[in-house]
């Protein structure tokens, strides 16, 4: 639409909204005098007039209704002191009656019609078709208003299309905030130069990329890092959710992406954020039911605008995405989102660094060492240990105290691990079996030579587990050895043994433990080629999303046999790592009661106490980066 065509239309509507208040107190004065005026279709003569005229034989017929009488003369008669002449005419009946009248009227044979009276509902229900019309005519109007904005304002759809273009912030954060993630820092640092002088790049002919993909599992700091890197720039920050491209109406994800990229160019130097990107950005063409949908046009208008891009504009577009296996090849070739920046979970030190960026404003105990709380919590993520700095506090200010002690460190760790302590009312045999089980994941835990080292054993119930045993590795590995998966599948089943070796019988207690051997074992012989039987050869299960198609397109790449193959492997694994544990718990069956006592009668044990009870633990090589806690 060109720009004259577009101002014509838009004062059209202007014009329509302007004449809304006059037009809606005419049709209101309308319907009030159609409902309240008196009846004015014919001449009002007096009751003595009209007796005269039937006496006469003038009157051709009347129509009686609730004292009132309309009526018409044969011939136009000449009324009035001014001798006007009519062919209609009304008067009124007296309220003490006339009971001559009906008979003058038979003999003078005039016409008698009765009717019920026209009070104002009966008016009303006749008007009803042109209030109809009115309300139709208003409802173009404020359409109009809603298009082109009225009395000076904007639209409102022009309102709701914009809604996701917020005002862009200049965000205080900076890198000083983000702790640890020094590769993704150093994988953007050369952005911050671009958007602070754009020019020392273009004389060379460089091209900054357009669109930098931020990948990594959730809670790592994509959006914080995104707001960092606005910050040490200086530039606008827009923020946006893939999720709010999309909304009722068809076209608005579209619309939207167009409004927001173009009051971006028109910030420039500035930032675009999109957080969650796959929400518009999975991959084309596939799934159930077809593709061309909404999310499709948004998608297709987000690679549209990329594109359009020139050479002077320095806007930069960062998305986030915990799924980058199933965005659109579209979006990640060259000159789109074709650099990726990848935020892993943080290692020991960095995770010292965010705990201290956490507890800033937190008031320490003199306990408080972060180096062994950031050693207590393989796994965390940035947000995990944001989480636990706050239910430290949370549980200090239950107590009315004025600082955080480690104790509250550790309770906290313990909540967000296994979640909050329960109070249930387990009954003594009950009891006895927890603690037999817990106890034998502890005994088959201090004896094998790789396994993780114990940290904590508990039979108090928290969240859905009954009770647990942590472990913690003492250092940060990358690597699975062979040697320790197969001690952890043996102390993932040495609960279960411990019940069938000393209860003589099995329970319900040992199904998270079995789920988790079982994928563990699945993943070492299908994935990692860890079975004599089956080699070195990739025979996982697909991973894909059913809804993506690619699964219901592609056949199983292994035959039946193959399959079979794979399950028996499994088994055998889990069959050795009970036969393991099960030959250790019966060498220790003693041991294994005395601490089932002792768990009865405490509860909780930490590392100290288990070495007190259990003796001295030769310490085995390091354990990898994963939290270890069996229930």
């Amino acid at each position: 639409m060109s720009r004259r065509k577009k101002s014509k239309r838009l004062f059209s509507a202007k014009a329509w909204a302007a004449m809304l208040p006059f037009v809606g107190g005419l049709l209101l004065a309308l319907v009030l005098l159609y409902l309240f005026a008196p009846d004015i279709s014919g001449t009002e003569i007096s009751y003595t007039e009209f007796k005269q005229h039937v006496g006469r034989g003038d009157v051709a017929e009347v129509t009686l209704r609730d004292g009132e009488v309309d009526g018409r003369f044969h011939a136009p008669q000449p009324l009035g002191a001014k001798g006007a002449e009519s062919i209609r005419f009304n008067t009124r009946i007296p309220a003490l009656g006339d009971s001559e009248l009906l008979p003058m009227l038979d003999r003078q044979k005039v016409v008698v019609r009765v009717a019920e009276a026209a009070g104002p509902w009966s008016r009303f229900v006749s008007l009803l078709p042109w209030l109809l019309i009115a309300l139709f005519v208003w409802s173009y109007i404020r359409t109009a208003r809603v298009i082109g904005g009225g009395f000076g304002r904007e639209g409102d759809l022009q309102r709701f299309l914009q809604s996701v273009v917020r005002q862009a912030e200049h965000p205080e954060v900076t890198f000083a905030d983000v702790a640890g993630q020094e590769n993704a820092k150093r994988d953007v640092q050369e952005l911050i130069d671009y958007l602070r002088d754009p020019r020392k790049f273009r004389r060379v002919g460089a091209q900054v990329p357009r669109g930098i993909l931020l990948m990594g599992p959730p809670g790592t700091g994509k959006t914080l890092l995104a707001k960092a890197l606005a910050g040490e720039a200086g530039v606008p920050f827009f923020s946006i959710s893939g999720s709010e491209f999309i909304e009722v109406f068809v076209g608005v994800g579209a619309a939207r992406v167009r409004n927001l990229f173009q009051a971006a160019k028109e910030r420039a130097p500035c930032i675009i954020f999109v957080d969650e990107l796959d929400a518009v950005g999975r991959t084309r063409g596939t799934g159930l039911g077809g593709g061309h949908d909404e999310r499709e046009q948004t998608l297709n208008q987000i690679l549209a605008e990329m594109d359009g891009f020139t050479a002077h504009e320095a806007v930069i577009v960062l998305a986030a995405t915990n799924r980058p296996d199933v965005l659109d090849p579209a979006l990640l070739r060259p000159g789109r989102f074709d650099r990726h920046v990848m935020l892993d979970l943080p290692d020991r030190k960095d995770r010292e660094a965010i705990l201290a960026v956490h507890t800033r404003t937190v008031p320490l105990a003199g306990d408080v060492k972060l180096r062994e709380i950031a050693a207590t919590t393989p796994g965390f993520s940035g947000a995990d240990l944001k989480n636990l700095v706050n239910e430290a506090a949370i549980l200090a200010a239950r107590e009315n105290r004025g600082d955080v002690a480690h104790q509250h460190f550790d309770e906290a760790r313990d909540k967000v691990l296994l979640g909050t302590a329960r109070s249930l009312a387990i009954q003594p045999e009950e009891r006895h079996r927890l603690a037999i089980h817990e106890a034998g994941h502890t005994i088959v835990a201090y004896v094998l030579p790789h396994a993780d080292p114990l940290y904590k054993v508990s039979i108090v119930p928290r969240g859905r587990a009954l009770g647990g045993t942590q472990q913690l590795p003492e250092q940060e590995r990358h690597t699975l050895p062979e040697d320790y998966l197969k001690d952890r599948l043996a102390v993932m089943l040495g609960g279960r043994t411990a019940e069938r070796e000393l209860l003589a019988t099995t329970s319900s207690g040992a199904d998270d433990d079995i789920r988790q051997a079982t994928a563990l074992a699945r993943s070492m012989v299908a994935r990692w080629g860890m079975s004599e039987a089956i080699g070195p050869v990739d025979l996982r299960d697909s991973e894909e999303h059913p809804f993506l198609g690619r699964e219901i397109a592609q056949p199983r790449r292994f035959s039946e046999t193959s399959a079979q193959a794979v399950d028996k492997a499994v088994r055998d694994l889990l069959n050795e790592a009970e036969q393991r544990a099960a030959a250790i718990l019966r060498e220790r069956r003693d041991t294994i009661e005395r601490l089932a006592r002792v768990l009865e009668e405490e509860e909780d044990l930490d590392r100290e106490r288990i070495e007190a009870l259990l003796g001295p633990r030769v310490r085995a090589s390091a354990a990898p980066t994963e939290r270890a806690a069996l229930h």
